[in-house]
């Protein structure tokens, strides 16, 4: 695993959701990146996510893509648009529809801590 993405799973380990701002430009952005996606600027920060958005999309998994999530099968998956800027696929609670209000949490797997959005 890359440092950047430790970095990111790091944070879940602690029950924080982490995403990077530039601090020249401030554009937000998630997936982590070692440079700005808008302005191409190295400088860029970790930021902690208050952790609350609308759900964009969601779908129900029932075939799991790996071995690793089939002990998981069926789980559902959104697309949340966070009130932060960014936009994250996680888990979810299998009752949220597309625009409910979301806020996140974090479910042990595998020796890491994974997302999971439930009802706010």
């Amino acid at each position: 695993m890359d440092t950047l993405a430790q970095h990111f799973w790091s944070g879940c380990n602690e029950g924080e959701l982490r995403f990077q701002r530039c601090t020249d430009c401030d554009h937000v952005q998630f997936f982590p990146r070692d440079h700005c996606f808008h302005c191409n600027s190295d400088r860029v920060d970790w930021q902690v996510s208050k952790g609350i958005g609308t759900i964009y999309s969601v779908t129900r998994v029932e075939r799991a893509p790996t071995d690793e999530f089939r002990a998981l099968a069926p789980y559902s998956i959104a697309l949340v648009d966070l009130d932060d800027g960014i936009r994250l696929m996680a888990h979810a609670d299998p009752t949220l529809k597309i625009r409910d209000k979301a806020r996140v949490t974090f479910f042990p797997h595998n020796n890491r801590s994974l997302p999971r959005f439930e009802p706010l």
